[in-house]
């Protein structure tokens, strides 16, 4: 067994609440870009300590993530829209797209 294995400070917990982290899945995407912003913001002007940056950096990776699966989201709607515009081409004019 490594140190590693049986040291747990060598895996950082991570410094968002569970509050935090639900107002996070609760965003709508603008909101979560522009808080994302902000967190890079923070990050590239520096004059933070280790323990802020690593809690910018934790906030910026919750909101990247919320950011990415709301865009997941509408492209999968976008997909089955243009899906399902392309089945109705085929019977489009057709006596069977009445049915």
């Amino acid at each position: 067994m490594t140190n590693k294995d049986t040291n747990p400070s060598t895996t950082p917990a991570s410094s968002l609440t569970d509050k935090e982290r639900e107002a996070i899945a609760q965003m709508p995407y603008e909101e979560a870009r522009d808080k994302l912003i902000q967190a890079v913001q923070a990050l590239e002007t520096g004059g933070l300590n280790l323990d802020q940056s690593m809690r910018q950096w934790e906030i910026g990776e919750a909101l990247a993530k919320r950011a990415q699966g709301l865009l997941n989201d509408v492209r999968a709607k976008l997909d089955q829209a243009q899906a399902e515009q392309a089945a109705n081409q085929a019977t489009a004019g057709t006596q069977s797209n009445l049915d």
